[in-house]
Parts: structure tokens; C-alpha cells; sequence
């Protein structure tokens, strides 16, 4: 998996190939975090969400997906 932030989006890119992006502007805390903020970032849940420990900020995969989490 990898994530990474293009103009005012997060980009998720899954194992299997496919590509989540969502605006920004939908978490205001990666929205108002630092570069090395965003960029320390764990797995958890097994792949299921992404947790940014320096802003407390967790995002669900199956969420961005439209899938019940």
C-alpha cells in the first residue's frame, strides 16, 4: 500500500492496483499537518485504514471505498 498527497488530495494506492484518491479537504487535520506529519504514517487493522500517530488521524480504506467498515 502507499499513500501520498498530490495537490489537494490523498492518494491510496492498494495492492491489487487500484487507486483511492479523496479530497484534503475531507480531513482537516492531514489537511492542516506538516509534510514529515503526513508522511508518518502505520497500516493497522491488517491493511484496513492508515493512522497518522503525530496528528492522531485514522482513515478507513473500506470507508473511501463506499464499503461498510
Amino acid at each position: 500500500m502507499s499513500v501520498e498527497f498530490v495537490d489537494a488530495s490523498l492518494r491510496i494506492g492498494l495492492t491489487d492496483g487500484r487507486e483511492i484518491s479523496a479530497p484534503i479537504e475531507w480531513f482537516p487535520r492531514l489537511r492542516d499537518a506538516s509534510p514529515g506529519q503526513r508522511g508518518n504514517w502505520r497500516l493497522i487493522g491488517r491493511g484496513e485504514g492508515i493512522h497518522w500517530p503525530d496528528i492522531d488521524e485514522d482513515v478507513s480504506v473500506n470507508a473511501l471505498l463506499g464499503l461498510p467498515t
